[in-house]
């Protein structure tokens, strides 16, 4: 048997390729990626647009931006517990950008500048929302933009929801609330507040409605089953704040108990201290490290004087004060009671011990089904059992905050607007998210967050704001400090390193593009991007050929 080989041409150098060639396989391509801001907004906020435009001193497209997925954001701005913010990429380098701040400054600027939004063409169709707070507000604001008539009844005698009686007022001034729930109706929404609705079937035939968004909330406090004697003051946080927007607030006497460890316990005992009390004592039956309570809250409170009576829980409150037992916190989180009692001189018991909603009239109209926590079950485009009756918010379950029920009522309005035309709402497919690892910052020098000020404690007496936004300059520097995590905003690096001179910049705001007559492949433009913005695509009918070097950050994507 013959050795010598039959095939003695030789191997072309374009086989043994490790990185550009005459044979190209792959080239770049620039991408929109999911930012982890935008990723974590329960409003689904685009967060890095307007985050950009603001960058740019456009600030009323900024807005427009902004409230084109939310149309509270002077609101949002001061009373939401800012998951953007914790997401932020940039809290791996120094700070986290002030998300809320620049937020908060487009919604009071465009309350100074008067800017509104038109309604869309009229489509004759008309929906009831049950339930004026943050999710039938947004489901009312985006279904007035497409076009459809909105009529939101009430119980209550102001609108907001738990927006106006749920959050005190030094967290969320009332004059800011209700200039931008006064631009929802500047757009035609019909307000009917003082409104109980028990029959909604009967409110719907005669209302001639073609849909309807119950979005009600959970406005009722929980309650202890412990034993009151002596005539001693107990009321549930809500009913307190409600009492205080009503006008009726009451005497909680000297040293008030709040029982509860959440962000509504943190309110009620500030609260108790601006009402009056000289100390307000959290009784919490777990530690600070489990409480449930925002971190910025809790610090916020205890600041402000705040106490904690950590790992006890309320067995008896009587004339002597309120009797509490030591709980022992084990190792899987479970609780156990230790028979060691300790009696608090208390003059009154704030419980803040959660809410539920009052669902009797929604029983009454059968077809609609209930969790066992009596939350209401809706399908994937937010419909009831009951065709053409939709629910959100607090109501549905889930994580219960203002932002999460104004991201339902986006939702809710986009899926009402497609029953409207005989449709199934079915949401897009969100792009690929990024995080901070997969960013290339080797240029980006640290540069600390603005500081909003906040009144001392000496001038924190009533219930005016503690603290104050910012101004021009520094929401133009907070936006300039974003990343812009996944998406293109024309740095020029690309550009600048490019050996073929193959990126093409097409003008301001329309970013770049490749000539394929002179790209190499090379992934240089890929390897210097310092937002993660450029792909390399495969060629068509091409492979990856054996033996070839990847770019040095190539990731292979789903």
């Amino acid at each position: 048997m013959s050795l010598i080989p039959s095939d003695l041409t030789r191997v072309l150098q374009a086989t043994l390729q490790t990185g550009a060639g005459p044979r190209r396989w792959q080239h770049p391509d620039w991408v929109d990626h999911l930012p982890p801001c935008n990723n974590a907004c329960p409003a689904g906020e685009n967060i890095q647009a307007w985050l950009a435009q603001a960058r740019e001193g456009d600030f009323e497209a900024a807005w427009r931006t902004l409230v084109a997925d939310n149309p509270m954001p002077a609101t949002h701005g001061r009373a939401c517990y800012h998951p953007c913010e914790s997401h932020c990429s940039r809290k791996d380098l120094d700070e986290p950008v002030l998300i809320p701040a620049v937020e908060r400054f487009l919604g009071d600027l465009a309350a100074e500048k008067d800017w509104m939004v038109s309604p869309g063409v009229d489509s004759g169709k008309r929906v009831l929302i049950v339930g004026a707070g943050p999710a039938g507000l947004a489901c009312a604001w985006h279904l007035r933009r497409m076009g459809h008539a909105v009529e939101i009844r009430d119980a209550m005698a102001e609108p907001g929801g738990m927006l106006h009686y749920g959050i005190p007022a030094y967290r969320l001034p009332r004059a800011e609330l209700l200039a931008e729930i006064a631009r929802i109706v500047a757009m035609g929404v019909t307000m009917t507040m003082d409104t109980v609705v028990d029959d909604l079937e009967r409110d719907i035939a005669e209302g001639g409605f073609d849909a309807c968004f119950v979005a009600i909330g959970t406005q009722a406090g929980n309650h202890l089953d412990i034993p009151a004697v002596d005539g001693r003051k107990m009321v549930d946080a809500i009913s307190l704040f409600e009492d205080i927007e009503t006008g009726r607030a009451p005497s909680l006497g000297r040293v008030v108990g709040v029982i509860g460890g959440g962000n509504t316990a943190m309110d009620a005992a500030r609260t108790a201290k601006r009402l009056g009390a000289e100390e307000a004592i959290l009784i919490y039956r777990r530690d600070r490290a489990h409480m449930r309570a925002d971190p910025y809250e809790a610090e916020e409170a205890f600041f402000e004087g705040v106490k904690a009576k950590w790992l006890n829980a309320p067995v008896r409150f009587g004339e002597e004060g309120v009797t509490v037992e030591a709980v022992a916190l084990g190792d899987d989180g479970s609780l156990h009671p230790t028979g060691e009692l300790e009696t608090l001189p208390v003059d009154s018991l704030v419980l803040a011990l959660g809410q539920h909603a009052e669902t009797e009239f929604l029983h009454r109209l059968g077809d609609i089904e209930f969790a066992r926590d009596e939350s209401v079950l809706v399908d994937p485009a937010m419909m009831t059992g009951r065709a053409g009756v939709f629910a959100g918010g607090d109501l549905i379950g889930g994580a219960r905050t203002m932002t999460v029920a104004t991201g339902h009522g986006k939702k809710a309005a986009r899926a009402i607007d497609a029953y409207l035309a005989g449709a199934v709402y079915v949401p897009g497919e969100k792009a690929t998210p990024v995080d901070f690892d997969m960013l290339n910052l080797p240029l980006f020098l640290d540069a600390g967050r603005s500081q909003m000020s906040a009144l001392p404690l000496n001038a924190r007496n009533g219930f005016a704001e503690v603290v104050a936004g910012i101004n021009t300059r520094e929401a133009r520097y907070e936006a300039d400090r974003c990343l812009s995590c996944g998406n293109c905003f024309e740095c020029d690096n690309c550009f600048a390193a490019c050996p073929e001179q193959a990126v093409v910049k097409l003008g301001k705001g329309k970013k770049y593009t490749v000539n394929l007559d002179l790209c190499t492949g090379c992934a240089v433009c890929y390897d210097q991007c310092p937002c993660h913005a450029i792909a390399m695509v495969a060629e068509p009918g091409g492979a990856h050929p054996e033996g070839a070097a990847k770019p040095a950050r190539f990731k292979v994507r789903p």
